[in-house]
């Protein structure tokens, strides 16, 4: 059966804040003895790392557990070399067998002083971790000894009692506490366990956490896809997450959209595991069961709560255990982990409130609409312009998984706030170490595979030298965009290939209008094709520029300001032609690889692009013209050392052939110095 088993379709129960929703929810844990902390068992030391010790770890061993040599040399009475020096040096007798070769020699008369020699020899050759002889107590370097004969060393300085030596118990003692109760393990952790005397340690029990994906539109990585299917891969997400934080996960196949199979799997889930988690069926559809089996099962808290991403959220509790219901959006499945599982896990190995990540400040660079009455978690690229921080929101929808990758932080609007003007002040909350955000080049601007591909070679040279790798940071908001960025001391550079009617020129023109006393190198990045893309075989039989006009032709734009849409524009006038006389001229797409993905899913005829990204999705491609595509860059930055190995990388053989290789450039002059404008 796959409809709703007779059971009454749940709309939201609550839309309350989040704070709220965790306060109930951990509370309703504490009363069902849900929230102690996990049990402890011990582990051999190779597999305690990144555990969290249950107890106070006690060392049985000292270390060293003996006098020992911290040099190669002699161990000596440090009473028996006082008053040697250089001019009136000290003979001494030394057992043992003598280790190394590089001791200089004296002469008799250095020796006057020498021992008579007989009896029990005063010094004992040692090397490095030796026990200390019975009875000597101090070191001597191999470095400060002259040999004299083969049972005598002469020395010319005093040494003090147990100088180089590690007395029994330096490092640590026995008995005394190696690793307080709740500490994760880290490497160093192990060592200092095994140094004193321990092979296994305890440690809290992994929380097991089962994850229930749902949907019959769910198929596993890796299959051929059709219309309608979707790759389950929030589970590939969850259980990462889930063992960075340390719990235990495991995924059950997809189950279908039914109540009673979604029923039975959480029972069968709740005898084995700590913590239950149904992926998606947590909205108010016709098929969302997740809020009615959690309400079946036991206490339903919470269904719905006031943030976005994650609105859909359902927190329960059944048979004392946790039950959730967690949205099926890849970005709110993410979020919505990140906010309500992890203090969980957190608090069950007792390290609540211990991995809160660092926070910078930061210019917002463009202005952002938030809904009101729900806290929003807007990710954001980031990156050091001159003095300033500067955060650039990535794409909001809550299926993009790639704003995820991309995203550098992420900045809570608060309820009620309706968003955030442009150059507004914002904690973001670091995704990333501060040294990868520090060393980024801002690119803000016109979209073009060339900056992608510039991206993945500029992480390929190695670290360390000079000049050093950078990351880049492009965000595509179109060649005017770019130049208000950089008028505004929001980035590095922008990508602009900006058409003047009037004298047929590239660029110039809108630097000079908009960015006004602002010094900036107009450096040519490629030459390009701008084109119609079209689906395989071209079925609408479009020609020409002109084609677009006809009523049967639906078309997909680029957005207002980028130069893709100022060429239309431009072309468009030619022909005597309005653009509301393209049908689809108002829907606008922010990059090459979008306006071709419309046509390839059939959505569009034709779209205005570019090469490249016709061929990257199959399609055919044709050629209109040749147009210029330079990097727009203040002077401050271009003489920089951060943009250095951008710039270098433009006369680099190797990344000119992978940009041709795209098709549709031509890299004649890439890295050329056009101009200083301003």
């Amino acid at each position: 059966m796959t409809g709703r088993q007779g059971h009454q379709r749940r709309y939201y129960l609550s839309d309350i804040p989040l704070e709220e929703a965790r306060d109930r929810f951990h509370t309703a844990l504490r009363q069902a003895g849900a929230l102690e902390p996990r049990t402890a068992e011990n582990v051999p030391l190779a597999q305690a790392r990144g555990r969290v010790t249950a107890g106070p770890v006690w060392a049985v061993a000292s270390s060293p557990h003996y006098d020992a040599a911290a040099m190669d040399g002699i161990a000596v009475r440090a009473a028996d070399t006082t008053g040697a020096t250089e001019t009136a040096p000290v003979s001494l007798t030394v057992g043992g067998t003598a280790i190394g070769t590089a001791i200089g020699t004296v002469s008799d008369a250095e020796t006057s002083n020498a021992a008579a020699g007989g009896g029990e020899p005063q010094a004992v050759w040692v090397n490095t971790g030796d026990p200390m002889p019975a009875g000597l107590d101090a070191v001597i370097m191999i470095e400060n000894l002259h040999q004299v004969g083969d049972d005598h060393v002469s020395i010319m300085a005093p040494v003090a009692p147990w100088q180089h030596v590690r007395p029994l118990g330096e490092d640590i003692v026995a008995t005394e506490l190696v690793l307080p109760e709740n500490h994760r393990l880290a490497a160093a952790d192990l060592g200092a366990c095994a140094a004193a005397g321990l092979s296994r340690v305890p440690v809290r029990r992994r929380p097991r956490v089962t994850i229930i994906p749902t949907g019959n539109e769910l198929v596993p990585v890796g299959s051929e896809l059709k219309p309608g299917d979707i790759i389950e891969f929030n589970s590939l997400m969850l259980s990462g997450l889930l063992e960075e934080w340390g719990a235990a996960p495991s995924v059950t196949p997809p189950v279908p959209d039914v109540f009673t199979a979604i029923r039975d799997a959480a029972i069968a889930a709740l005898d084995s595991s700590d913590l239950v988690v149904i992926n998606a069926g947590s909205s108010a559809g016709s098929e969302d069961y997740t809020a009615l089996v959690v309400e079946e099962l036991g206490q339903l808290l919470v269904h719905g709560v006031a943030i976005r991403p994650g609105h859909p959220v359902v927190l329960g509790v059944a048979r004392d255990k946790p039950l959730v219901g967690i949205p099926g959006y890849p970005v709110s499945a993410m979020l919505t982990a990140e906010l309500l599982l992890k203090p969980l896990i957190e608090q069950w190995l007792g390290q609540a409130g211990s991995s809160r990540r660092p926070v910078v400040h930061a210019n917002i660079t463009r202005k952002v609409v938030s809904p009101t009455g729900e806290d929003e978690f807007l990710r954001v690229k980031l990156g050091r312009v001159g003095e300033k921080m500067v955060a650039t929101p990535v794409q909001r929808g809550a299926g993009v998984i790639m704003s995820l990758v991309r995203a550098d932080g992420m900045v809570r609007i608060p309820r009620f706030s309706e968003g955030l003007d442009a150059g507004s002040d914002v904690d973001v909350e670091l995704l990333r170490p501060l040294s990868e955000v520090e060393n980024t080049v801002v690119a803000i601007g016109s979209h073009d595979l060339t900056l992608d591909l510039m991206s993945s070679f500029l992480r390929r040279l190695p670290a360390g030298l000079s000049p050093p790798s950078v990351n880049l940071s492009s965000s595509h908001v179109g060649s005017l965009g770019g130049l208000i960025a950089l008028r505004r001391g929001e980035a590095h550079l922008a990508g602009s290939h900006l058409l003047d009617e009037d004298t047929g020129e590239y660029n110039v023109s809108y630097i000079r209008r908009y960015l006004g006393d602002v010094p900036v190198a107009l450096v040519n990045l490629v030459g390009r094709v701008q084109g119609l893309i079209v689906r395989p075989g071209n079925p609408m039989g479009i020609a020409a520029l002109s084609d677009l006009l006809r009523r049967d032709i639906s078309f997909v734009n680029r957005q207002r300001g980028s130069g893709t849409r100022v060429l239309l524009d431009y072309k468009l006038k030619e022909l005597g032609a309005s653009p509301q006389e393209l049908r689809g001229y108002e829907r606008e797409e922010y990059s090459h690889l979008a306006v071709a993905a419309a046509v390839n899913g059939g959505s569009a005829d034709v779209g205005l692009g570019i090469l490249s990204a016709a061929r990257a999705l199959g399609l055919d491609f044709i050629p209109l013209l040749n147009e210029q595509y330079d990097l727009v860059i203040p002077l401050v930055h271009y003489e920089s050392d951060l943009l250095r190995p951008l710039l270098d990388l433009l006369a680099n053989p190797e990344f000119r052939k992978a940009v041709n290789d795209l098709g549709g450039y031509d890299t004649t002059n890439m890295g050329r110095l056009q101009e200083k404008i301003g």
